[in-house]
C-alpha cells in the first residue's frame, strides 16, 4: 500500500514473516539508512555482517541501495528470523514500488515466505520428537 507522509513524502509498505519474527517495512526515498525499532540497523543487528547483507539483499539486487530508506518495526523471534522477515517485507514493499521489479525478486526468492517454524511438543516425549531413553530389561 502506497500512504503519503505528513512530509509529502511517499512510502511503500512490506509486511515480512519468518518462524514467529513479523517486521513491518517502510521505503521513503532518502539515502539508503537502514533503521530499526528506532536504533541504527546495524546496531540493531549487532554489526553481524551476514545479518546486514540478508536484510539488504533486495535493494542490492535491484541496484536502489543508496536510494531509500528503510524504516522497520520488528518483534518476536531473534536476530536471524527478523533479518529474514524484513528481506521478505523489503522485497514486498519493492513490488509496490514497481510491478517490473517482481521478476527479479522472485528470480532470487526473495518474494518466498520459508513456511519453516518450530515443531509442537508431543505428550510422552521430552521434545517434538525426542523419545525417553529405550531399556530392554
Amino acid at each position: 500500500m502506497q500512504a503519503t507522509e505528513k512530509t509529502g513524502r511517499v512510502t511503500y509498505w512490506g509486511t515480512g514473516r519468518r518462524k514467529t519474527a513479523i517486521a513491518r517495512v517502510r521505503l521513503v526515498p532518502g539515502t539508503g539508512k537502514l533503521v530499526i525499532n528506532g536504533k541504527p540497523g546495524d546496531l540493531y543487528l549487532q554489526f553481524n555482517p551476514g545479518y546486514l547483507a540478508v536484510a539488504k539483499a533486495p535493494l542490492e539486487t535491484l541496484g536502489l541501495e543508496n536510494e531509500y530508506d528503510v524504516l522497520v518495526n520488528a518483534h518476536g523471534g531473534g536476530l536471524t528470523g527478523q533479518a529474514d522477515s524484513i528481506k521478505l517485507g523489503v522485497a514486498r514493499a519493492l513490488c509496490q514500488l514497481d510491478p517490473d521489479n517482481r521478476k527479479p525478486l522472485k528470480v532470487e526468492g526473495y518474494l518466498t515466505r520459508d513456511p519453516r517454524s518450530v515443531e509442537r511438543k508431543k505428550y510422552g516425549l521430552h521434545k517434538a520428537r525426542k523419545a525417553p531413553q529405550y531399556s530392554k530389561r
